[in-house]
């Protein structure tokens, strides 16, 4: 089994900046694309930005700029350093995770975190 957990949101005053973590642990022979999504009730989950296992990226046209994503392979952990941070920017962001659990199964399978609130406020 596979688990994907993400932490770092929280309440942040407009302009101010948050940095989330997401990790996969459990039975994972390769670590393929992460990203990071989000989504509120009056939208529809949306690509924030997302990195290959090559360290390729890409963002969401709006955000690219104020959004960064890195990942460290040794840790099987995916960032999204966020900057100047605006009311709109709040929502549920989740991390998902292209998994190959067993180098004999070929096949690639995707797992979803539980969400980390982010709420932009004064």
């Amino acid at each position: 089994q596979v688990q994907v957990v993400e932490s770092g949101g929280g309440l942040v005053q407009p302009g101010g900046s948050l940095r989330l973590s997401c990790a996969a642990s459990g039975t994972i022979f390769r670590l393929n694309t992460m990203g990071w999504y989000r989504q509120t009730p009056e939208k529809s989950r949306e690509l924030v930005a997302e990195i290959t296992s090559g360290d390729r990226t890409n963002y969401a046209d709006s955000l690219k700029g104020r959004f960064t994503i890195s990942r460290d392979n040794a840790k099987n952990t995916v960032y999204l350093q966020m900057s100047d941070l605006k009311p709109e920017d709040t929502a549920v962001y989740l991390c998902h995770a292209s998994v190959r659990p067993q180098s004999w199964d070929f096949r690639d399978y995707d797992f979803w975190g539980q969400g980390t609130q982010v709420t932009v406020s004064s």
